[in-house]
């Protein structure tokens, strides 16, 4: 005899009750609590393969991707800041609005926190939102970077001898340029303070610049910057712009008390080789730090598109009825007949 069918043998009374149940048999869903019914349909799941809630290593990968991209995200958002403000003081900004971009240092900087900032914050709110087209666009950019960054490493390898020959080309360039950009004002300042050096190859490739040169009728003429000072605050708190004035005058003797002879172009060599090694671990770092990023969010991704699949198939929300060892599914009971 089939399940739900009405024995013969039973009066009518209790040919409309519902059979008593057995230990073997599975109780209905109605008399199941809540609770017990969210754990019967978790291990339905679990045993069709077919999750629903998130796991636990769904939820770390999350963590790690906002953390990690909340991270560079705060700094490509400094590093805009900083940009925008040293071209606000500069008055690259306001000067340029309406035409071509000014040729700033500041400008590259700007662009680069605003390009970090923007897939950073892809990935972060990606992540936060489980979204998996924001995770997408992150895991572009971010290869993106890391292909710019492989083509800069590969061109540096393989330009490194020429190079290093043309640091002192670099130099009387930055040389006769020096009073044009306050920017590379500073640069060439920084690397003749560091390095105590002045000049190319000697003191004397600052009669290239325009505004130092002996023929000059300004009142630098013969002078040299003060970051070629041997000493340039002269037990002061501030530098001594004039302390460098007139050396071009001097003989070599009598200059060497006051300026640095020898140029920056061997001393600024010396530098890079020294410090290769620190640049490129910092760099192969990057790197690794990006290339961990673009795996969790690959990894997050996967896993979003599991936990959506198993939503969207059949009999992943439970509504299956129970099933017997012996005999399958339940057939639902049959109405009962209308009253007279």
């Amino acid at each position: 005899m089939q399940w739900g069918e009405r024995s013969p043998l039973l009066p009518q009374d209790a040919r409309d009750q519902e059979p008593p149940l057995s230990r073997s048999s599975p109780l209905p869903s109605s008399c199941l609590g809540p609770v017990l019914r969210e754990v019967r349909a978790r291990r339905a799941g679990h045993g069709g393969g077919q999750v629903t809630t998130c796991p636990w290593g769904c939820s770390c990968l999350k963590c790690l991707t906002f953390l990690s991209n909340f991270l560079f995200s705060l700094l490509g958002l400094l590093a805009l800041a900083v940009g925008l403000w040293g071209l606000a003081v500069k008055g690259s900004l306001g000067s340029s609005w309406g035409g071509p971009l000014p040729a700033d240092p500041m400008l590259g900087l700007v662009l680069a926190g605003l390009a970090v900032s923007a897939v950073s914050l892809a990935g972060c709110l990606g992540a936060l939102c489980e979204n998996p087209c924001l995770l997408r666009c992150f895991s572009g950019g971010l290869l993106a970077f890391l292909v710019l960054e492989a083509v800069a490493g590969a061109l540096v390898v393989a330009l490194w001898g020429p190079l290093q020959d043309g640091l002192e080309r670099a130099l009387r360039m930055a040389i006769t340029h020096y009073q044009d950009e306050p920017d590379l004002r500073f640069l060439v300042d920084q690397v003749q303070l560091g390095l105590q050096c002045c000049g190319a190859a000697s003191y004397q490739d600052w009669q290239g610049n325009l505004y130092f040169n002996c023929s000059s009728p300004g009142v630098q003429a013969c002078s040299l910057p003060a970051s070629c000072c041997i000493d340039p605050w002269e037990d002061g708190a501030s530098v001594n712009d004039q302390c460098g004035f007139g050396a071009l005058r001097l003989d070599e003797d009598a200059a060497q008390r006051v300026v640095h002879l020898g140029g920056c172009g061997a001393p600024l060599r010396q530098w890079l080789r020294r410090n290769i090694r620190a640049v490129g671990c910092f760099v192969i770092a990057v790197v690794g730090v990006q290339g961990a990023e673009l795996l969790l969010a690959t990894r997050l991704v996967r896993a979003l598109g599991v936990r959506k699949g198993a939503a969207e198939s059949p009999g992943a929300g439970g509504t299956a009825g129970p099933v017997h060892p012996s005999r399958g599914p339940r057939a639902p009971p049959p109405a009962k007949p209308a009253p007279g």
